[in-house]
């Protein structure tokens, strides 16, 4: 079967095949780093490290993620906080990777830095002045719109529409509202380089159509990103590299996934419901936010609550559970083979909902067996389809023992059950209660029994 993937510009779920046979260049638009990644960050890094595993079963995968490390809001942060640019971006830019590397985001292939490529900008801006499509105006150079008949067409958005609705007030250098920016001044206090326009600096959009074009060719066969993305920026990337290349297509295939919004609001700063990433993962199994993450569809809306969370570690209970005592080999774990429906379910478009159904239906099978030689086979396919959607990482024992980073620690349980105990014993129920209570919170169940506590995770 042939992998299926909805793109965005043909606006409906199309086959994919890559332009060279056997391989696959894929280019996703990574961080601005002068800051702490966000939840829904996250969702576009999981779900996209996702297709990138299940395309690296069928084909050769050369995956680039960048690191936008010049920007006007990292120059902000640097002058409210007096600190250097280099030390902001180097900085968030490890925290990025290590708290994806939480949620099971394998490393990309290649992960350039905008700072590192500025020859290759220049020299992108270069061509498209050549070739008409943009124009030097009082220092900057900006991308003539009005040039490209198609500019629009990724976004489905009309030109003359978008002209005759502007309210974008009109700079003085520009020929119209809707020319973006390739090249801008920098001051003394701004970081610059030297160019055929003057010390200045980049525009965003123009730095991942030339790394892009550095590091994967003048046309990809897959471009991913949040749906915020659509417009304005992979619409600009669309336009100028399409124009610096002759008129060949940027990307085959446009992904994106779809938002992310907080207890059914949307997520922003004025609101104060900004959930990060590295505040997470300091209470949060990353296993448990990756699934919560994959647990809709990717194109779909996804809503993050506490029961988003405490849905997906009980699918992770689940899942332990299933292998729970069972020994594997390293030989069964070789041979083991992702089952067919699972891996048919992400090659149709990503569906993780029916991917996830079929993995506990694998669960509920070898749940059933009593057979120790098929248990271990069937637990060795859990594993390779944990392998697959970056599940199950972590030793089962240690799973529920609460040894796994971002959970309750196991001793700090036993430390309040012993105390609701000694409560119980001194007839304390009022204590004993609040205890219960306590653990309740932190997500734990107790159950007395004639041998004594026992506690899971709820």
């Amino acid at each position: 079967m042939t992998i299926q993937l909805h793109d965005t510009l043909k606006g409906r779920k199309v086959p994919f095949e890559p332009l060279r046979e056997g391989e696959v260049t894929m280019y996703l638009c990574g961080p601005t780093v002068y800051n702490y990644a966000h939840i829904g960050n996250a969702r576009p890094a999981v779900v996209f490290d996702l297709l990138a595993r299940i395309l690296r079963r069928r084909y050769k995968l050369t995956f680039a993620r960048n690191i936008t490390d010049v920007d006007d809001k990292i120059i902000a942060a640097s002058q409210e906080s007096g600190e250097p640019i280099e030390a902001i971006t180097a900085r968030y830019a490890k925290v990025y990777n290590d708290d994806m590397g939480a949620l099971g985001v394998q490393p990309p292939d290649i992960e350039p830095y905008a700072t590192q490529h500025i020859d290759v900008m220049i020299a992108m801006i270069e061509k498209l002045i050549d070739e008409g499509h943009a124009y030097v105006a009082e220092g900057h150079v900006l991308f003539d719109v009005g040039s490209h008949e198609n500019y629009g067409e990724l976004s489905k958005r009309d030109l003359r529409e978008m002209i005759a609705g502007s309210r974008v007030e009109v700079a003085p250098y520009k020929k119209a509202a809707q020319d973006f920016v390739l090249w801008k001044p920098s001051d003394d206090e701004q970081p610059g380089w030297d160019s055929p326009w003057g010390r200045g600096r980049p525009g965003w959009h123009i730095e991942c159509s030339a790394m892009a074009e550095k590091h994967l060719g003048d046309t990809i066969d897959i471009h991913a990103g949040g749906q915020d993305l659509v417009f304005p920026h992979h619409e600009n990337e669309c336009a100028q590299s399409s124009c610096a290349h002759g008129g060949a297509p940027f990307a085959r295939y446009w992904l994106h996934n779809g938002f992310l919004s907080i207890d059914e609001t949307k997520m922003s700063k004025s609101l104060g419901n900004v959930l990060l990433v590295h505040d997470l993962v300091e209470s949060i199994p990353g296993e448990v936010i990756r699934l919560a993450l994959l647990s809709a569809h990717y194109r779909q809306p996804l809503d993050w609550s506490a029961e988003t969370i405490a849905s997906a570690r009980r699918m992770l209970d689940r899942l332990y559970g299933a292998v729970r005592g069972i020994e594997v080999s390293a030989e069964a774990r070789a041979a083991a083979e992702v089952p067919e429906s699972l891996v048919t379910a992400l090659e149709d478009d990503i569906n993780t909902p029916k991917a996830l159904a079929e993995f506990f239906e694998l669960a509920r099978t070898l749940n059933k067996s009593n057979d120790p030689a098929e248990m271990e086979v069937l637990a060795a396919q859990m594993y390779a389809a944990g392998d697959l959607m970056g599940l199950l990482g972590s030793d089962p024992e240690a799973w529920f023992t609460g040894e796994v980073k971002g959970d309750v620690a196991s001793d700090e349980i036993e430390a309040l059950i012993a105390r609701r105990n000694e409560a119980r014993a001194n007839k304390d129920w009022a204590a004993a209660d609040g205890f219960r209570d306590q653990l309740g919170d932190m997500g734990i169940t107790i159950e007395d029994g004639p041998d004594g506590t026992t506690w899971r995770r709820s």
